[in-house]
């Protein structure tokens, strides 16, 4: 391992992973990702039914709580954080749902220049692949990050949707497109029944490069 490099990043989790993949794409510098957890190779982070066992395994979480308060009825409500290679890609619910637009420019207008939504659009389809229909001006579609409809219709979901429908909120065929108010089936970040974390899209396919050190274990 070389003793120095152009850029530490601290944390190998949706962000790290994405900015190791960048840093070290053209191979002028030398990255090194340090991750305080684990390598991913419980086998639960890759099984999308098996996120539930992970939120309560504290070698893969920081099962971070919440103080109790009045406002919760004095209980402590469980905050999951990832503590492995992906982070907490490697261990939410797989639901692929940006931000509102709203939000980004929001901040925009109170002076976060380069952070509107019209500035973050072209981050977000380069980052994705997004597998079958999507609106083709807001979607990527030769990204690391795999992106998929769900593949299965359950009736006492169809029957939430109808009921929606029903007082005025409209389907909405991709809640990630043009426009994100609706109701829906979710999106989700799998393949081919596994899971695809920051880590599997975009930390694995750099992993080969000479350029690039990956630490796991090291708590800083």
């Amino acid at each position: 391992m070389a003793e120095t490099f152009d850029y530490i990043i601290v944390g190998a989790g949706s962000a790290g992973c994405v900015v190791a993949n960048r840093l070290s794409e053209n191979g002028k510098y030398s990255v090194c990702v340090l991750e305080a957890g684990p390598r991913d190779w419980n086998p639960f982070i890759h099984i999308p039914a098996g996120f539930m066992k992970t939120l309560i395994n504290p070698k893969i979480n920081w099962m971070y709580e919440t103080t109790a308060t009045d406002w919760t009825g004095n209980r402590v409500i469980a905050v999951p954080r990832g503590k492995t290679l992906g982070g907490s890609s490697s261990i939410n619910g797989h639901v692929y749902n940006r931000g509102q637009k709203m939000d980004f420019d929001t901040w925009a207008q109170r002076g976060n220049n380069g952070r509107g939504y019209a500035d973050v659009l072209p981050y977000f389809k380069r980052c994705e692949n997004k597998i079958g229909a999507g609106e083709d001006n807001y979607r990527g579609k030769t990204g690391n990050l795999i992106i998929n409809d769900l593949e299965w219709r359950d009736p006492l979901c169809d029957a939430f949707i109808r009921g929606a429908n029903s007082v005025g909120i409209p389907l909405n065929s991709d809640y990630n497109g043009a426009k994100q108010e609706g109701v829906s089936y979710v999106q989700r970040t799998t393949h081919k029944r596994r899971r695809v974390s920051a880590a599997r899209a975009f930390l694995n396919p750099a992993r080969k490069r000479s350029n690039l050190e990956i630490i796991t274990n090291a708590h800083v």
